[in-house]
C-alpha cells in the first residue's frame, strides 16, 4: 500500500487537490461543493500521478529511479511487491471515479475538469518529450479556476486573469520540477522544453513563470496592488532565491518546495487582497 501511495506522486496530488478545494471554499461552493470539487481533483491527480509511473516504468528502471516503486531498484519491502499491473489498474480506477466526482458539479463544470485530467494524460503518454511539453500544464491549471466556478449557480467562467494566473503557475512548476531529472531525461531522450532549454534555461524559465503569475495575482482587478501585494512578490523572490541557493543539494525535494512555496504565498496573497475571480 505505501508503495501504491508513493507511485501516485503524493506532494504534488495534495496540493493541487488542497489548492482546488480551497478555491472552491473561496468561491462560496459551501461544503458539500467544496468536498465535491476536493474528490474530484483528488481522483484525477490520483489517475495522472499513477499512469505517469505506469508509463514511465522503463525508464524510470533505465535511469536507476531508486524515488520510484516500480523502477525495480526502489528499497524496502513494500516497493518490491508492487506489480505494473497493479499501478495501471489504480490509475483506470481511478480516472473512472474522476467522471462522475466532475459531473456532479454540473455539465459543463465536469467537462472542463476531465479535459484538464486528460491533459494530464496526454503529457504522460505523449507530450512530455516534445517541445510542446508545457501546453498541457498550462490548459489543466488554467482550468482549475473555471471548474471550481462553473460549479456555481448560472455557471459563471472565471476572469481571465485567473485563468492566466493559473497557466503560468502550471508551466512554472513544471520547469522546476523538470530540473533534478535533466541528466537522466536528457540521456534517455526525453527533450520536453525545459530540458532542451538545459538546466540553467529551465531554472531561469521557471522563475519567470513563477514571478509574472504572481504579478498577474498581485495585479488582478478588485484588489488592487497595495502592502499584501508588495509582501506576496517578495516573499516569491525570496523563495526561488533560497530554492536557487539549496538546489546544490536535494534538487528534487528543493524544486518541489519552492513550487509549493510559491503556490502558498499566490493564493494566500490572492485572498489577503480580497480578489474575486468571478
Amino acid at each position: 500500500m505505501l508503495a501504491l501511495i508513493r507511485a501516485c506522486h503524493p506532494g504534488p496530488t495534495v496540493v493541487v487537490t488542497v489548492v482546488g478545494a480551497a478555491l472552491a471554499a473561496g468561491v462560496g461552493r459551501g461544503p458539500g461543493g467544496t468536498l465535491l470539487v476536493g474528490a474530484a481533483v483528488l481522483s484525477g491527480q490520483l489517475s495522472i500521478g499513477w499512469s505517469n509511473d505506469w508509463i514511465d516504468r522503463s525508464r524510470d528502471q533505465a535511469a536507476g529511479r531508486s524515488d520510484k516503486p516500480l523502477s525495480g531498484t526502489s528499497t524496502g519491502h513494500s516497493a518490491a511487491s508492487l506489480a505494473p499491473g497493479t499501478v495501471a489498474r489504480a490509475a483506470f480506477a481511478a480516472l473512472a471515479a474522476c467522471v462522475p466526482l466532475s459531473l456532479a458539479s454540473g455539465v459543463l463544470a465536469g467537462v472542463v475538469h476531465l479535459v484538464a485530467v486528460a491533459c494530464g494524460w496526454l503529457y504522460n503518454i505523449r507530450l512530455k518529450a516534445t517541445p510542446a511539453s508545457p501546453l498541457p500544464f498550462a490548459v489543466a491549471f488554467g482550468l482549475l479556476p473555471a471548474f471550481v466556478t462553473l460549479g456555481l449557480p448560472g455557471e459563471p467562467w472565471p476572469a481571465p486573469w485567473a485563468l492566466a494566473a493559473g497557466a503560468l503557475l502550471g508551466m512554472g512548476a513544471h520547469f522546476a520540477n523538470v530540473v533534478p531529472d535533466l541528466p537522466e531525461d536528457l540521456t534517455l531522450g526525453v527533450l520536453g522544453l525545459p530540458q532542451r532549454l538545459g538546466p540553467t534555461g529551465a531554472r531561469i524559465g521557471a522563475a519567470i513563470l513563477f514571478v509574472t503569475a504572481s504579478a498577474v495575482i498581485a495585479l488582478a482587478p478588485g484588489a488592487g496592488p497595495g502592502a499584501v501585494a508588495v509582501a506576496g512578490l517578495a516573499a516569491v523572490v525570496v523563495a526561488l532565491a533560497g530554492g536557487l541557493i539549496a538546489g546544490r543539494g536535494d534538487l528534487r525535494r528543493t524544486a518541489f518546495v519552492v513550487t509549493v512555496a510559491v503556490a502558498l504565498i499566490d493564493v494566500a496573497m490572492f485572498v489577503g487582497q480580497g480578489g474575486q475571480i468571478v
